[in-house]
């Protein structure tokens, strides 16, 4: 709302008229329309391999389909990732096909005035952003999807971590190229080439993590001594658990089912918006994910990345058997990067 509000107020301080302002903000809708229909394109392509789509998630220089995660095979991830640009492109050339019946289509000789450019129709305007959004995202690094789409054609030919490794230090070597381009030639690039650098580093830091975890299973990383709550007790009675000791998020048990978890900013809104004498039950998460011991940590590990929740219960044969919690998982993984002997 506050990108739309601006617009309206860039065209209203450049002296252009409410009608071109109205102009203005229904093309960045039907632009942020596209990204949508982008978004789509890898949702439903990760729904033909049963992988779901949590949310999509619209920011004012793009979107994100928060997906489960990425297909293993090298050919699935590589169509996941090339569906999105593909909509775009699709939706150019429509747009192309247009100009061209109606005879609208500028020269393209004209086009090197900036100027000029702007002055071009709603239409080729749109034509022209797919355009570059399509060929944007193919750039050869993460998180964009030209990064997944090199991982996959390396995943061909080698292991996917090394893929992941290969294809983010090709796409951090191309950040480095756009912050010294961006000194030269337009400063945003030095903030586009910080973000790709940045996104890079983290895909290959999570894919390294994947492969630690590889030989383990959630039994590997499960307490079976934590602190539990009953959804009757009060929030006063979490935040002396809290203070006691190292547990920073609960278990809320009743009839020896887990029927929420608390965590500490649920007990900090639940103090502020209840009082101490509220239960637990008022301030809890219902909806958590839960584990059994037998889960391979690599496969589940995309999942609890992604999830709300930090802490998940581990039930065995419909009995609770003890609880993981992300800061175990991540302490697993910082043991055996550190002593790789410990992997086992």
């Amino acid at each position: 709302m506050i990108l739309l509000a601006w617009i309206l107020v860039m065209n209203y301080s450049a002296g252009h008229s409410l009608v071109e302002g109205g102009w203005s903000l229904l093309f960045v809708l039907t632009l942020f329309g596209c990204i949508v229909l982008h978004e789509f394109g890898h949702a439903l392509t990760a729904r033909k391999f049963g992988i779901k789509t949590g949310d999509i998630t619209l920011y004012p220089i793009g979107g994100i389909a928060s997906l489960e995660s990425m297909p293993e095979k090298p050919a699935q991830e590589l169509l996941v990732a090339i569906a999105g640009p593909t909509v775009n492109f699709t939706i150019a050339v429509l747009l192309w096909g247009y100009l061209r019946v109606s005879g609208t289509f500028p020269d393209l000789a004209a086009l090197k005035d900036s100027a000029t450019l702007q002055d071009q129709s709603f239409v080729f305007n749109l034509f022209a952003a797919n355009l570059l959004l399509a060929t944007f995202n193919l750039l050869p690094a993460f998180p964009m999807d030209g990064g997944r789409v090199l991982r996959a054609l390396l995943a061909f030919r080698m292991d996917r971590a090394k893929a992941t490794r290969v294809a983010a230090s090709v796409g951090q070597l191309l950040a480095i190229f756009l912050v010294f381009l961006g000194f030269s030639y337009d400063f945003w690039l030095v903030f586009i080439g910080l973000f790709v650098y940045l996104g890079a580093g983290g895909e290959a830091a999570f894919e390294t993590s994947r492969q630690i975890l590889s030989p383990h299973t959630v039994r590997d990383a499960m307490m079976t001594k934590f602190s539990a709550l009953h959804p009757a007790d009060p929030l006063g009675k979490a935040v002396e658990l809290l203070l006691d000791g190292q547990d920073q998020e609960f278990l809320v048990i009743d009839q020896g089912k887990v029927v929420g978890i608390l965590l500490r900013l649920d007990i900090i809104r639940g103090l502020a918006a209840l009082g101490k004498a509220s239960p637990v039950e008022k301030a809890m998460q219902t909806e958590f994910l839960t584990l059994t011991p037998e889960l391979a940590l690599k496969d589940i590990y995309p999942k609890l990345v992604a999830t709300k929740c930090s802490v998940f219960p581990v039930v065995e044969k419909g009995a609770l058997v003890g609880v993981v919690d992300m800061d175990n998982i991540q302490e697993l993984i910082w043991v055996n990067s550190v002593v790789p002997a410990a992997v086992s």
